[in-house]
């Protein structure tokens, strides 16, 4: 059980190190004569330090932690407290950061929490000054060897070529009584007149010592390595001279400052000093060229059998869907040197050869940045490549995705994925037991789902994993040739259900009608160019479109309201040329949805179809037309409804299909719509099915208007007449007097229904010429605010059916 928090506590790490103004590190390094860490009530210190103990250039310069406690409800108790206790370390022969530690605590900022991740950078002149004034909470002793203050080594040798040598040396002042002179109690070594000691910036071990005596140097040449915290550090000349004394030898430990080599400015004969080598920028080096060897396993024209598997089938290769969707130059692949896990099984030569990248290219790129700027066209790729082990998925590629799916999240970045492939690969080298699903892969993916457009396209054979996560994207574009399916031929078989072909299981013949892909392709090269297009609607609105002459609306309907006309050509009217992308065409055929533009802002198109059902909403419909106004309402685009709707379909037939339940989804959906709504009745505007194409009511639309073709009803008029008329009509005897009356009846009912009437009563913003529908369209969205940039998702995540 946690207990309740109590006061503050802070943690100070005390390092053997320097902080300087212009924001640079230095590690100190020598013996510690005294190490005495406070303690007390509320003070803790996790520290290895002791006197004597010799510090290595090759380790972390963190010397100790200390910790303080404080049960106040003050925070400035906590600083005092600190403050005290660092007042109390006492550590002399190493110099510490103890000093900016002081200066962060006695900042006014610090103490009225005022501090960010950037805070030290933009403070740091201030922090890096000299020590605010503090009393030091011990009794200074005088540690000193020959009268002067031990503070460091220089010249103690060790063998460099021993790991555990630092460990065995006992360090010395080399600089004790070698002809320096005393300057503030520190050890000053000079040498030979006239001439200028080039020093070390940092304390460490002499690398090399790459000039003789008497040597011709030019400024700038190097003169010496010196090697500390694991990085080498080139000490170059500072003038053109002659070298007339060199201090030090290789191996040897030198202090911050100390001179290595002395230099006596003079002029130099340029043809005895070695020009600087001139660099060749397009010298390749041996480091570099393994770095393209490596790589070069991964590319198409290193791998000729499996391009010609592939083209054999009549596919491309992932690398070419590539090239054709991302811009030219902007791709950036990630983790591409990774192999399949199965290294008991083949060498990693054999690996990288037959499974690059195992089987699966990722990274991050732009798309359409000929068409908006470089922020709103970047996206995410990740391609499944079905010619590495049947584009399976291994331990590694999973955690490639991980990494991916992680990034697309955090910086919301649009997804692509191609998901060719055939699910869990069982060869990858075992782990021992497992679970099997303890794998953050499908998570990340689905948290994705609302967050950023995510875009599946396939090809060829996809099953199990492969199709989950395919599955669970906004849009699944499909080429006529693609199989897809929960479980392949082998699960099938190996359930003991029967056995089929890959290209049974799931062909486009019934996973197109049935609503599971979205958008058919003819092939790869077609998919990609409907993905790109998908994707465009998403990225914001496009700076030059083309409109289509309005005035054939005014003849869009036949005057003979019986008569039936296709309400795609409406759309298209409507719409920017070349503008529209319908999104299951062949499912729930009675509603139709696409994505168009609008003088090149994207929107979403929600209409009825009169060739199905006379444009009745069934339960496919329902289900379509909810889950595209969900899609269109996550990412603030706006929405537009073309009503031609007799009602909802009525029968034994479809309520076996759980109309009830189904035909809601669109109350539901459209009455929480957020994103603007515009609605166009262009003919029929009958009962609860006009209702769910408009959000319930015609009140929830930014407008709603009408076409004179219109008709408004609460249901169909034939038959509000009957019920409404029944006993009137029973009350006549005469069979064809009863017919005329009812004649009579419906007739009066449908002048009645007529917009130019029915919108005298209010609840229709207007009836208008039909050429004006796009102008009205156009200039709303003018009047609309922008959408305020979103940092979290609006659903929880876009409802797969």
């Amino acid at each position: 059980q946690v207990g309740i928090p109590r006061g503050y506590a802070i943690q100070a790490r005390v390092n053997m190190e320097t902080i300087v103004a212009d924001g640079s590190v230095r590690p100190n390094f020598g013996t510690l004569s005294i190490y005495e860490a406070p303690n007390g009530p509320g003070v803790r210190t996790d520290g290895f330090g002791y006197a004597g103990y010799k510090t290595s250039t090759s380790f972390d310069s963190l010397l100790a932690k200390v910790i303080v406690h404080s049960g106040s409800t003050e925070f400035s108790s906590a600083i005092t407290r600190m403050r005290r206790a660092l007042s109390e370390f006492r550590i002399t022969g190493v110099e510490t950061n103890i000093p900016f530690l002081l200066n962060v605590l006695a900042h006014d900022d610090f103490a009225e929490s005022r501090v960010t991740t950037r805070w030290v950078d933009n403070n740091l002149s201030e922090l890096a000054a000299e020590q605010v004034k503090s009393r030091a909470r011990f009794v200074e002793s005088d540690a000193s060897v020959d009268g002067h203050k031990v503070g460091g080594f220089a010249g103690a040798r060790v063998d460099t070529s021993d790991p555990l040598a630092l460990f065995d040396h006992d360090a010395e002042v080399k600089s004790r009584g070698s002809g320096g002179v005393v300057v503030d109690d520190e050890v000053v070594v000079t040498g030979p007149d006239g001439s200028v000691g080039m020093s070390s910036p940092i304390q460490g071990t002499i690398v090399s010592i790459d000039v003789d005596q008497d040597d011709q140097v030019r400024a700038g040449q190097q003169v010496a390595v010196v090697e500390a915290m694991k990085m080498e550090h080139v000490i170059r000349s500072g003038i053109d001279g002659i070298v007339r004394e060199i201090t030090m030898s290789a191996g040897d430990v030198v202090r911050d400052g100390y001179p290595i080599v002395f230099i006596e400015a003079a002029e130099v004969d340029v043809d005895h000093v070695a020009e600087n080598e001139q660099l060749d920028p397009d010298y390749i080096r041996p480091d570099l060229a393994e770095n393209y060897r490596r790589h070069a396993f991964t590319l198409d024209e290193n791998r000729p059998d499996a391009v010609a598997k592939r083209y054999g089938r009549g596919y491309r290769m992932p690398r070419e869907n590539i090239a054709q969707l991302m811009d030219n130059g902007s791709f950036k692949e990630y983790w591409p040197l990774i192999v399949a896990r199965q290294h008991k099984r083949f060498d990693m030569e054999t690996l990288r050869k037959n499974t690059p990248a195992d089987g699966l290219i990722a990274g991050i790129g732009t798309i359409n940045a000929n068409l908006f700027d470089d922020v709103d066209a970047r996206a995410m790729l990740v391609h499944y490549d079905y010619t590495v082990l049947a584009g399976t998925q291994g331990g590694r590629n999973h955690y490639k995705q991980d990494r991916m799916f992680e990034l697309a999240h955090r910086f919301r970045i649009p997804l692509v994925l191609f998901g060719e492939g055939g699910g869990g690969r069982p060869g990858d080298d075992g782990t021992g037991p497992g679970v099997a699903f303890d794998t953050h892969t499908f998570t990340q993916f689905s948290k994705l789902s609302g967050l950023v457009p995510m875009i599946a396209v396939i090809n060829g054979r996809t099953f199990a994993g492969n199709t989950a996560l395919v599955a669970c994207c906004d849009v699944i574009i499909a080429t006529e040739r693609t199989t897809v399916a929960m479980g392949g031929p082998a699960m099938i078989e190996g359930g003991g259900l029967g056995i089929y072909t890959p290209e049974e299981v799931g062909p486009m013949s019934f996973q197109v009608p049935n609503g599971v892909v979205d958008i058919l392709a003819t092939d790869e090269e077609d998919a990609v160019e409907v993905a790109k297009k998908y994707l465009s609607y998403f990225q914001g609105r496009t700076k030059e479109w083309e409109a289509h002459d309005q005035r054939p609306l005014r003849h869009a309907i036949p005057e003979n309201r019986l008569r039936l006309y296709d309400m795609r050509e409406i759309i298209h009217t409507i719409a920017d040329k070349d503008s529209v992308l319908e999104i299951r065409e062949k499912f729930g055929v009675g509603v139709i949805t696409a994505f168009i533009r609008v003088e090149g802002q994207p929107m979403g198109v929600i209409a009825n179809n009169p060739h199905h059902l006379a444009g009745a909403i069934d339960s496919d419909g329902a289900d379509k037309g909810a889950r595209f106004i969900q899609l269109c309402d996550a990412f603030d685009i706006p929405v537009l409804s073309l009503m031609d709707c007799p009602g909802m379909m009525v029968g034994p037939d479809v309520e076996a299909t759980a109309l009830v339940r189904h035909c809601v989804r669109m109350f539901n959906a459209g009455a929480n719509l957020t994103t603007p709504l515009f609605g166009v009745v262009v003919r029929k505007a009958y009962g609860l099915g006009v209702q769910a194409m408009c959000g319930a009511s015609a009140l929830v639309g930014f407008f709603t208007v009408a076409w004179p073709t219109a008709e408004f009803a609460g249901m169909n008029i034939e038959g509000s007449v009957k019920l409404g008329y029944r006993k009137e009509l029973a009350a006549i005897e005469d069979a064809e007097e009863r017919r005329l009356e009812f004649e009579r009846r419906v007739a009066g009912a449908y002048e009645g229904a007529k917009a130019v009437n029915a919108g005298t009563g209010g609840g229709l913003d207007d009836v208008i010429d039909p050429s004006e529908t796009r102008e009205w369209i156009a200039s709303s969205l003018k009047r609309l605010p922008p959408a305020s940039p979103r940092t979290e998702k609006k659903y929880p995540y876009i409802d797969t059916w």
